[in-house]
């Protein structure tokens, strides 16, 4: 794709995004989404591969379903109470179906199907703009509308989405998938405590961003799209596979790392909440997802696969890859800890 052309995408999908956080009335919130989605398949299909563009038609599909249902549910909620405002839908049906599509736009489980194969069909790149990015607008419209969704509903395909996002990423091999169903298991716990507590959803956003962007970022460096790959991204700088195995165990939920804070805030809450069976399920749901990132950390770390003379010096190259929103975000995934009396007031 050209650089105008890049532009252009990149600045819609930013667009989108912005109007839709920032409106009161469902139309400029659904322009919003249509922008968001519009521009985005152009960036997912540039690859002229018939994968990609399996890809873009599979995303394309879901998320003008899932449009589609919002305007349904907003015009239902205007038709019964007069009104287009975001914060004032009040009619049951008009609101289940806005959770459901919601959940769609989110890629929460049992509407999941379309992320890993989508996240599977583009680049590195674009994968890591559909994992964090595309999540902001469906999140700020779960954020405005919260009050007025199905709480069992959201429960539901929190806790479901949780432990598939464990379960079904044990079986995969290709760090794409990896990350897709990691981002469904992520996404399950901030719908979770959305129920509750918006603040601590916020929270666990910010720090689900932070580390995907880490994750994903170690792996463009490192050119590693199966978990083989990662058997010798060793080669390609120490330093690399270091930041990588703490990434990934920050990723799991461990302490002292960042990702222990929500996981630790959210499950208070539970608690606090009496949803005792419920913290309890997608606790356990965790130790499955822990499995498939240990397993990363080991062959990313602890393992020295058979290699040529030529490739163990091939960390004296200097990389081409831009590594700055690498060294950014790595700081804030391992040490924002100390942080939490600061991001809970």
């Amino acid at each position: 794709m050209s650089p105008l052309g890049t532009m252009i995408s990149l600045s819609s999908l930013a667009t989108g995004t912005i109007i839709t956080m920032s409106s009161h009335h469902w139309m400029m919130a659904w322009i919003g989404l249509e922008m968001n989605t519009l521009a985005i398949l152009p960036i997912i299909s540039k690859q002229h591969h018939p994968r990609a563009t399996e890809a873009a038609t599979k995303y394309f599909l879901t998320q003008a379903t899932a449009s589609a249902l919002i305007l349904f549910s907003s015009s239902m909620n205007a038709w019964k109470t007069g009104t287009w405002d975001i914060t004032q839908m009040t009619d049951p049906t008009a609101n289940a179906l806005l959770t459901s599509a919601l959940a769609m736009k989110l890629g929460l489980a049992p509407v999941h199907f379309w992320l890993p194969e989508v996240l599977q069909g583009s680049t590195m790149k674009t994968a890591l703009i559909i994992s964090t990015w595309q999540k902001l607008a469906p999140m700020a419209l779960i954020y405005l509308t919260m009050n007025n969704l199905s709480t069992f509903i959201l429960l539901t395909m929190g806790t479901l989405s949780a432990l598939l996002g464990g379960w079904a990423g044990l079986n995969q091999t290709q760090t794409r998938k990896i990350m897709a169903f990691s981002s469904i298991a992520h996404l399950g716990w901030m719908v979770t405590i959305a129920t509750t507590l918006t603040n601590i959803m916020t929270m666990a956003l910010i720090m689900y961003l932070l580390m995907t962007t880490s994750m994903f970022s170690a792996l463009i460096l490192s050119k590693s799209k199966t978990v083989q790959d990662t058997a010798t991204s060793w080669t390609m700088s120490p330093t690399l596979a270091i930041m990588t195995m703490l990434t990934l165990l920050s990723l799991g939920g461990l302490p002292p790392l960042s990702g222990f804070l929500p996981k630790w805030l959210i499950l208070q809450e539970l608690i606090t909440q009496n949803l005792i069976p419920m913290a309890t399920a997608i606790a356990l749901s965790t130790l499955l997802s822990l499995f498939f990132y240990l397993r990363l950390t080991y062959t990313t770390t602890l393992t020295t696969s058979p290699n040529t003379t030529q490739t163990k010096h091939k960390w004296r190259l200097k990389p081409t890859t831009p590594n700055l929103l690498f060294s950014t975000s790595i700081p804030l995934t391992m040490m924002a800890l100390p942080l939490t009396p600061l991001l809970m007031n």
